[in-house]
Formats: structure tokens, sequence, C-alpha cells
């Protein structure tokens, strides 16, 4: 009689096992124990404690050189000697990088084409050996699947891996030991999910009655989305600002522990983000990038969302690998995302006075006189009917306060939309005020996601019908790796169906606005 063995998959990792591995993780030979500091700005605006966690100050600005790193240094001799690999354009691959020198590993970083060149010199600053391969991630990604089959390397996942996510759950082993008082709750941002798994398997295993609580762009919520679904979702785009934590499907490992640990998730926007982002430097005179400041206004949504008064919070600051460039764009969206400033299309009579009565009602505004951040005005068709459309900026005391403002305008004779919360309107139409054109007939208004990169334009325009025209196209370089376009393209309502698949081959992130109320009032012809 002869018997077989079967192939058995290891059994998964219990809390216990996930405890034994954070109290033993390697790390400390490249990190650092950062701070947990108190935020005394934003929790006396909140009428709660606020607690940083200050993982922006570890030697490469982020956390993840703690995963990276006592995943490596439990490598086999052999294995450190071959070299390892990994494929990332961000936080990641500097961890890797700086973790191979510290071990005298060869570490090979597979980052797309589309990387800005500053990351690059940073992982060759480490002594990363770059390739750059694809246009994107999951290009990369599979370039590095295929280098290391060919010269026998280890790969280093950025999130899906025990001992990553081990090595990241020291920064919940930190907050315990920092903080021994009372914990309500620790946010933590979730991109592929090693963060928050490592966090939370510690935190519950210590402190159950500690919430851990995920948080996510809107526009990016594999997670949450899997999480209440049962099983995995992949979407099909991501939100591109908060790049770190742009992924389209989280790890088989962390999903199953994030399933077990997380408490509640929230999710937030880009003026939200934008807003957090100035709370931070406020704070602490640092500045923090877009997934390093979701924590913040997670902290922030949900004390408005529970009125809680005198609890504690802690909120992980993850990283603060920020381009310059971008602050401009920061700084910009920073006053919408809190709300102390508020956006109008106000219909006015086109008729002497007006203006000046206009002004008036801004001037009494029930909560008190309002500043003028912005007044754009075009004379237009609207005027043979009797009627201007302004775009206007008012400065505002806090969140809630423009549909009041709207009514206001309502009661005194005024036709207002509320466009505070319109990204039309705040990412274009405010800077294309009067683009009104009788010739622009057949117009369809989209937005559109192009990457920063040579050939991005002579794609979309070698794509194109020779018979559709651009009658509009509104572009600002905001130091991301992808630039917003609004583009107006006249095409026949009988050119539909090749329309669709022109979008579908080009293969851009888009969504059209022709119906959005921002581009009727201003920009479309009649």
């Amino acid at each position: 009689m002869t018997s077989k063995t079967a192939t058995r998959r290891p059994e998964p990792l219990t809390s216990t096992d996930y405890l034994k591995q954070v109290l033993t993780a390697r790390v400390y030979d490249v990190a650092v124990e950062s701070h947990l500091d108190p935020a005394r700005s934003l929790s006396r605006r909140l009428h709660n404690k606020i607690f940083l966690k200050r993982e922006d100050q570890q030697p490469v600005f982020s956390f993840k050189l703690r995963g990276a790193y006592n995943k490596m240094a439990h490598l086999s001799p052999e294995q450190l000697k071959a070299g390892v690999i990994c494929a990332s354009a961000g936080n990641h691959a500097q961890g890797v990088a700086l973790s191979g020198h510290k071990l005298g590993a060869r570490a090979v970083i597979v980052m797309p084409t589309t990387t800005p060149q500053v990351k690059v010199d940073a992982v060759k600053a480490l002594g990363g050996e770059v390739v750059l391969a694809g246009d994107s991630y999951s290009d990369a990604y599979d370039h590095a699947v295929g280098l290391q089959a060919k010269q026998g390397l280890t790969f280093i996942h950025p999130f899906d891996d025990p001992l990553v996510i081990a090595g990241q759950g020291t920064i919940g082993m930190e907050i315990l030991r920092q903080h021994q008082g009372p914990l309500h709750a620790v946010f933590v941002a979730i991109g592929g999910g090693g963060l928050i798994s490592g966090v939370g398997a510690y935190i519950k295993a210590i402190r159950p009655e500690v919430k851990v609580i995920g948080v996510q762009m809107r526009d990016s919520d594999a997670m949450a989305q899997s999480v209440g679904a049962g099983k995995h979702v992949q979407l099909a785009d991501v939100g591109l600002f908060a790049d770190g934590t742009a992924v389209k499907r989280v790890g088989d490992e962390t999903f199953r522990v994030a399933s077990q640990v997380v408490d509640e998730f929230i999710t937030v926007d880009t003026d939200a983000v934008c807003a957090a982002i100035k709370d931070v430097f406020i704070d602490t005179r640092g500045i923090v990038e877009p997934s390093g400041a979701m924590a913040v206004a997670a902290v922030k949504q949900y004390v408005t969302a529970h009125k809680t008064k005198g609890e504690s919070y802690v909120a992980i600051l993850s990283g603060a690998n920020m381009n310059f460039d971008r602050l401009r764009f920061v700084a910009e969206r920073a006053e919408v995302g809190e709300e102390r400033e508020a956006l109008f299309a106000v219909t006015i009579p086109e008729e002497r006075g007006s203006f000046r009565r206009f002004l008036e009602v801004i001037g009494n505004l029930p909560a008190g006189p309002r500043n003028v951040t912005e007044f754009n005005y075009r004379i237009s068709d609207a005027a043979k009917a009797g009627q201007a459309h302004v775009f206007v900026g008012l400065t505002t005391a806090g969140k809630g306060e423009s549909p009041r403002i709207a009514a206001a305008f309502e009661k005194a004779g005024f036709g207002a939309v509320d466009l505070t919360h319109n990204d039309l309107a705040k990412e274009h139409v405010r800077y294309m005020v009067g683009g009104r054109s009788h010739f622009a007939k057949d117009e369809r208004l989209l937005r559109f996601v192009f990457p920063e990169r040579p050939g991005a334009l002579m794609k979309f325009l070698s794509l194109m019908r020779p018979s559709w025209n651009i009658s509009l196209f509104n572009y600002r370089h905001e130091g991301a790796d992808h630039g917003h376009i609004l583009v107006g393209m006249q095409v026949p309502k009988a050119d539909d169906a090749a329309f669709k698949r022109f979008l579908g081959e080009l293969g851009y992130p888009w969504a059209e606005e022709t119906d959005n109320p921002a581009y009727r009032l201003f920009l479309q012809g009649h």
C-alpha cells in the first residue's frame, strides 16, 4: 500500500501569532520610535484630545521601511546574497532600498516610466538599483515578477506579507506604550491594508476596547467595499491625489486581518485631506503628503458625526513625501475643505444698480458680512433676457454655511446655485467664466485624468476622429503624476457609438460633465 502526502497550505496566523510577530519584529536597525505629539490647536477646535503619530519623522519620511526591513531581516543569508526586488513608485521603494543598503543586499526597484525623477533619484541615493518599466504600477509589477524568476531574487511585497504586516504593527505597539491613559480610537489610512492590519492586530490583542478606524479616499475604497461585501472587490479605477493609498485590490492576508480588527471605515475627499494637511502644518510646522493626512481628516469627520467631546484619538501621519509643486493645489483647496470659502453661481438682473444691490445683500447676510474671495462675470446671451450670471466666492465662518447663504440670495431675489461641493466648478470653471461660444455646436464637456508623460496628448489627438473638433481645453499643472484636463469636443449625436469606442480605446479615466450646472451656466453655448 502506498500513501500520498498532500501539500498543505500554512494555517493563517492567529491574533496571538501576530502579537508575537510584532513583539519580535526587527525594525529599529533602520526605523526610529516616532513621536506621539499632541495636536493642541486641533484639539481645542474639536474639543477632544488629538494625538499625531509622527511616521513622517522616519529616515525615508514614511512608515514603509518598518515592514520592508522586518521582511528582509528574516531572509536567509543565501537570499540576501541573491538580492531582493520590489515594484513601487513611492514610499515602499525607498524602504526596500534603505533596508537593502543596511543589510548589504542588492535591492532592485522596478518603477513605472511615469515616476517623477525626484522619486527615482531618492531611491538611487539610498542604494537602490532602479529599473524603469511600463506606464503603470501593474506594468512595473509584471516586469518585477519576470526579473525575480530570471535572477533568483526575493520579492518584497508592499503589504500582503505577514512579516511586512508585523513590521508595520510596531507602530501600534509604540502608540500603546506612549499613551497609556484613556484612548478611544486610532485612525489609520488604508491602501493595500498592511498598516491597518498590523496596527489593528496588535491593538486588538492588547486593548480590544480601543476602536481601530480605517480611512480611505472616496475614490480608492477597495478595502471598505471588500469588507462590506465579504469578498474581494477590485476597483476599475482609483483616485490619484492620495497616490500612497491608490490601490485597486487589497491583499488576501490584509483583507482577512482587516475584516477581523477594523471597527469602522470612514471615507474622505480631496478637499478634506487638503484641509487636514493645513491642520497638521499649524500644529507641527510639518507638511505631510495627502495619504499622510487622511487620518486627521477622518478624525474631524468622526467628531462631527458623533458629536464627541473629551475623548482621546490618535491619527497616524503615515508619510511626508510631498511634491513641492502640489502645495499650490493643496493651499487652494484647503479653504474649501474647511468650508472657509463658499462658491456660488448667482443670477442677477442685467440692469443698473443690480451689482450694488447684490453686494449690499452680501454685506447684510444673516450670519454677518462676508469677504468676497472671487467674482467673475462676462456678458453673454443671457443679457438679452435681462440676466447676468456671476461666479462668486465668499469667506465663511465654518462648515454648513453655504446653503444658508444661497437661501439668503434667493430671498433677496437673486437666483443662486451652491457650487461649494462641485468639483468641476472648483477645478476649472472658476478660471474660465465667460467662455460661451455660438460656434461650439454639439459640444460635449469631459474631464480627463492624463498621465504626466510625453505623448499623452498626442495619443488623445491621434485617436480622435478628424471630424471632431476640440472646442475647449483647460489644464493646470499641479505637480502630481497625473493632470486634470477639461475638454470640450464637438461630437454630433450620430457619432455617439464611435465616441464611446474612442473613450474606451483611450483608456484614461474620464467623466462627462455636459449636464453639470456649472458648465451650463458659464460655458455652454446656446
